[in-house]
């Protein structure tokens, strides 16, 4: 008797060990599923890799696009370094949709320029992207960043591909915070970049950079490509206005800037993805 309930017992864990193990093989059919769709918006001419941010204490992932003539030719390539690049060139792995920045360039027909994208600390996004820190949101460690970009990450993609590499062909963009810290890198670091595309900066988190270009000569290689919308809050045309302003009077000439407005834009991926095409144009034909 005793014997035949040991075997029942011992069948009823059998059958209960192989559910389970059916339902883990199901969840690792699901997530292998995952990966093999992942970056299924990205184009051919991504190239991804790893590499040591020492300034950052971690490891950044770099998305890497190549003009799609790259391989044809021997020629050497203007640079535009981009934040955030989870949302510039794939669905899967953007959560508020992405730029379409592989899309427009394979559209072209002469896109010559290499796009690197730095894809941001998730917690540490506002740390990085932040050259003041802010008594709330906290911050701060744009400098650090920025050091990471023009000490080890520049450098590496100069020996790794063709690139033209002095300042005017040298660009670096974002939006929101990358808009701020890409303005703020070519007006603190105008030998390294020489053009900012800056989309609805966060001028606001960080009001001291009034001061800094208040007190700064801002050579006349230096060029900038600003967009916002009117429905991304109650600071954002003043304070881009302002700073629009107090450029003219430190001697910005009008053929170093672009400033676009637009009606009913807002704070999201979908504005900056429309109007990516057209200050792509300016950062790369106006130098």
């Amino acid at each position: 008797m005793y014997l035949v309930d040991f075997f029942k017992r011992l069948s009823k864990y059998y059958i209960a060990y192989n559910m389970k193990l059916k339902h883990l093989h199901l969840l690792f059919l699901v997530f292998i599923s995952h990966q093999l769709t992942a970056q299924s918006t990205a184009s051919e001419q991504i190239i991804k890799f790893s590499i040591t941010a020492p300034q950052l204490h971690s490891e950044k992932t770099i998305w890497v696009y190549l003009p799609t003539n790259y391989k044809k030719t021997k020629k050497s390539y203007p640079v535009i370094y981009m934040h955030d690049a989870q949302n510039l060139f794939d669905v899967e792995t953007s959560y508020v949709g992405e730029w379409g920045v592989d899309e427009y360039l394979d559209t072209l027909t002469d896109n010559q320029s290499i796009i690197i994208g730095i894809e941001h600390g998730n917690a540490k996004r506002i740390d990085e992207l932040t050259p003041y820190k802010h008594e709330k949101h906290g911050g701060g460690n744009g400098d650090s960043y920025l050091a990471f970009i023009k000490n080890t990450l520049k450098p590496h993609i100069d020996i790794t591909y063709r690139t033209q590499q002095e300042a005017k062909h040298t660009s670096i963009f974002g939006s929101s915070l990358g808009g701020l810290l890409s303005f703020y890198a070519v007006i603190k670091y105008p030998e390294t970049f020489g053009n900012a595309g800056v989309f609805s900066p966060a001028f606001w988190i960080n009001p001291e950079i009034f001061d800094l270009v208040e007190a700064t000569h801002i050579p006349e290689t230096s060029s900038f490509y600003f967009l916002a919308g009117t429905d991304e809050g109650d600071t954002m045309i003043p304070k881009l206005e302002e700073m629009l302003n107090l450029l003219k009077s430190k001697g910005v000439k009008d053929n170093q800037y672009e400033s676009h407005i637009i009606e009913g834009g807002q704070h999201n991926e979908k504005l900056w993805a429309a109007h990516f095409g057209d200050a792509y144009q300016y950062l790369i034909y106006n130098n």
